[in-house]
């Protein structure tokens, strides 16, 4: 008995052991007008640290460290979002991505988008405007 129960106990900690302590993150991003973006990254950064979630055709994400939906640990972070469509340059014809979002969202430094994990129901929605080009609205 007492046998069965040291083994249930190594066992235990062992599973323990193995977590890798991250949370699930997900959650869904549109834009202002509450369209979803379709394409596109989002990542989530410290310092030392990186995860990305891949944007999904109706806009929702998973997040992931090492692989998707792996989650994320416990910290605060900023936030970007890279999404790009391929248009044809005016002149050459070249096929050159086009930002979907506004050009503040590419780093985390410059995007007014900020988390501490963990976020209550594990879901952290994010509403982007738009790209512009300089001078139109």
């Amino acid at each position: 008995m007492k046998k069965t129960f040291y083994i249930f106990l190594l066992l235990l900690i062992f599973a323990a052991g193995c977590s890798n302590g991250n949370i699930g993150l997900g959650g869904k991003v549109t834009f202002t007008d509450g369209t979803p973006l379709t394409v596109g990254e989002i990542y989530f950064e410290t310092d030392t640290f990186m995860a990305r979630g891949d944007l999904k055709e109706d806009g929702t994400y998973v997040v992931g460290s090492v692989k998707e939906g792996d989650g994320i640990p416990k910290g605060t972070y900023r936030v970007s979002i890279v999404a790009d469509k391929m248009v044809p340059d005016k002149v050459g014809g070249m096929m050159l991505p086009e930002s979907l979002v506004a050009e503040k969202y590419r780093h985390g430094t410059t995007s007014g988008l900020t988390v501490d994990i963990p976020v209550p129901g594990n879901k952290f929605d994010v509403t982007v405007e738009p790209y512009s080009p300089k001078g139109k609205k």
